[in-house]
């Protein structure tokens, strides 16, 4: 079996973003050289989410629409005690997972028609990272 590691880098220019990466995703499996295996997708900060779902604007904002309705921002949550402000952003992430495990079959993503792979950040505007770990032969 062999393995391959690369990172994703961010820097979101809004507090709350969702940005597509499956092309990001396969380029790094094919890098990898894996033919058969599975490619894990993991957002490498505890605001931020790693999902996988349809590529289309008007279910990104009903997504936002739904996790705000959930975990609004603004709130007096009891974390904001510590001297944070993001507890939604902590909830939000909660909510849509941090990481997706991904087939590769023929060197390549096997994704269903409609799915696409994200990234979704809910406390931006500074530099964070997605781990995208290979394995397979």
């Amino acid at each position: 079996m062999k393995t391959h590691t690369d990172y994703l880098w961010f820097e979101t220019k809004a507090r709350q973003e969702f940005i597509r990466i499956t092309d990001e995703v396969a380029g790094i499996v094919q890098k990898s050289g894996v033919e058969e295996g599975m490619v894990l997708v993991s957002a490498m900060h505890i605001t931020s989410a790693v999902y996988v779902n349809d590529w289309e604007n008007g279910l990104i904002h009903d997504f936002q629409v739904w996790l705000e309705q959930l975990a609004p921002s603004g709130k007096n949550y009891r974390h904001h005690q510590t001297g944070e402000d993001n507890a939604d952003a902590h909830l939000k992430r909660t909510l849509m997972g941090h990481q997706v495990m991904l087939p590769i079959t023929k060197g390549k993503l096997d994704l269903g028609p409609w799915e696409q792979v994200f990234y979704a950040e809910f406390d931006g505007q500074r530099r964070k990272r997605v781990v995208v770990k290979v394995m397979g032969a």
